[in-house]
Parts: C-alpha cells; sequence; structure tokens
C-alpha cells in the first residue's frame, strides 16, 4: 500500500504584533520630558517634546507614544523601547549601544546617520522612515519589517536579519557583508550596488527586483558588463 505525502503548505508570514496601549494617554510633564540613567518612563505620550543631544544609561519607555518627538544625536546605552509607537519623530544621529526595540512602531520618521549596534529588534515595524545612512551593526531582527523606507547606503555589517521583511524599500547601496539573511524577504525594492552581496545566500526576491542585483553579483565574482 503506497503512501500519500500531501504537498507541504506554504509558510504564512507573522506580521509583528501591533503597541497595545489606550486611544489617549497622559501626557509627559516636565520633569518626565529628560532622560535620566535608569529612568522608567510607562504610559506617557510625549508630544513636540525635544530629547536630543541627551547621554543616559538604561533608559526604558513602556507603553508610551512619541508625536514630533526628537531624539538627535542622543546617546543610549541599555534600555530602549517597549511596546511604543514613535510617529514623525527625529531619530537622526542617535547613538545606542547593547539597547532594544521590542513591539514598536516607527512610521514616518527621521532615522538619517542613527546608528544602533549590538542590538535587538523583535516584533517592530519601520513605516515610510528616512533612514539613510543608518548603522544596525551586529543587530539582531526577529520578527521585523521595513515597509515605504528611503534605505540608501545603510549598514547592517554582520547583523542576523534572518526572516526580515523588506517591502518597497530603497536599499540603494546597502551593506550587508558577514549578514546572516535566511528566510528574508525583498519585493518591490531597489537593489542597486549593493555591498556583501554574496551574504544574501537563502534569501526570497522578487523576480524584478534580482534584476538589481545583477552588477553587485558580476562585481563580487569578477565579471566585467560590457555595454
Amino acid at each position: 500500500m503506497s503512501s500519500r505525502t500531501s504537498p507541504a503548505r506554504p509558510q504564512r508570514l507573522k506580521e509583528p504584533l501591533a503597541p497595545k496601549m489606550g486611544a489617549s494617554l497622559p501626557t509627559a510633564g516636565l520633569l518626565e520630558r529628560d532622560l535620566e540613567d535608569d529612568g522608567v518612563y510607562r504610559s506617557l505620550e510625549f508630544r513636540g517634546s525635544d530629547l536630543s543631544s541627551r547621554d543616559a544609561d538604561a533608559v526604558e519607555f513602556e507603553t508610551c507614544r512619541f508625536v514630533d518627538t526628537r531624539f538627535s544625536g542622543t546617546k543610549m546605552r541599555r534600555g530602549g523601547f517597549s511596546n511604543v509607537e514613535l510617529e514623525r519623530c527625529d531619530l537622526s544621529g542617535m547613538a545606542a549601544r547593547s539597547a532594544s526595540m521590542h513591539r514598536t512602531l516607527v512610521s514616518a520618521s527621521r532615522l538619517t546617520g542613527m546608528t544602533w549596534s549590538e542590538c535587538g529588534f523583535k516584533d517592530v515595524t519601520f513605516d515610510s522612515c528616512r533612514a539613510d545612512l543608518t548603522a544596525f551593526r551586529f543587530s539582531t531582527f526577529k520578527n521585523v519589517v521595513f515597509r515605504d523606507c528611503a534605505m540608501p547606503e545603510i549598514n547592517f555589517q554582520n547583523a542576523d536579519l534572518r526572516g526580515v521583511r523588506f517591502e518597497r524599500c530603497n536599499l540603494t547601496e546597502a551593506q550587508f557583508s558577514g549578514a546572516q539573511m535566511e528566510g528574508a524577504r525583498f519585493a518591490d525594492c531597489v537593489l542597486l550596488k549593493i555591498g556583501g552581496v554574496t551574504s544574501l545566500r537563502g534569501v526570497i526576491i522578487k523576480s524584478q527586483d534580482a534584476q538589481g542585483l545583477v552588477y553587485s553579483l558580476a562585481s563580487a565574482m569578477g565579471i566585467t558588463i560590457e555595454e
């Protein structure tokens, strides 16, 4: 009697969990509008706040909403964001190490020149962000989506990007050297002049996106393409 094996079902992609918070949150007061070492900020809304050029250790934000808030030039070690929304925020030049984002939505925000090294991202969506010259070196991503983001010259060197989704993103001159990328997906992305293209082993990519990789692959293999 022969056994019949049913065909494998296609893997369903898991959408990052949206932050869960009330429709309204109390506005952060003056004493809560600054960053202190080991500070914990819970269930607050920061609207139009200026938290730029700060230097703090182990700052934790939990169930908070940030609207039009500036973190530009701020340095943060450890700590991070959990169950948080950041909308139209400025994180340009922000530097974080050993920090984390969990269940976080970052939308319509500026991340230019931001550096989050050796950090962890879980259940995070970056939506419609400007992230040129941003660096995520040696960071780990789990269930993360980059959607409609401008990301030229972004640096993912030695990052763990397994399963990450890039949707309609501009990744011109992005750096992936040493990255782990099995199961990562690219859909409707610009992939010109990619660095570390050989690290893309195991990714899933749309056929039209693959055309942009031809020159990068040829360069990595020492092939000259003549017009």
